[in-house]
């Protein structure tokens, strides 16, 4: 392993775009893992824009991320859910259905979640 790594999300090895032009997911790959950031536009929602991608009932990856802006409803399989914003640490099982809350982007930065996202 080199000792320093210098890697950009201005500049990602892949970028996934989402169904109806509702956002993109731009990653790079490190030696321990995909890191991405994911820009979801007002009215994207997982059920209507990756679902199709994906072909499961609901988000089966596991998410450990930071929002940078927006807002974003996450609700469970089983019912439970949060809200997260701004400045907010997000730990998300698998088995979820999410959504922009309001007007503006959700931008967040992942760390677990996105090596298979949003890819067929």
């Amino acid at each position: 392993m080199a000792g320093l790594v210098r890697m950009s999300l201005d500049e990602p090895e892949e970028v996934r775009p989402f169904e109806g032009g509702t956002g993109q997911l731009a990653l790079v790959n490190l030696e321990g893992g995909a890191v991405g950031r994911a820009v979801f536009e007002p009215g994207w929602q997982w059920s209507k824009h990756v679902k199709p991608i994906a072909k499961t009932e609901s988000c089966q990856a596991s998410h450990m991320g930071y929002m940078v802006s927006g807002r974003m409803k996450v609700v469970m399989d089983d019912g439970q859910s949060e809200e997260f914003g701004p400045g907010d640490v997000m730990i998300c099982a698998p088995g979820h259905d999410a959504w922009v809350v309001g007007d503006e982007a959700c931008v967040v930065i992942d760390w677990t979640g996105f090596a298979d996202y949003a890819q067929g």
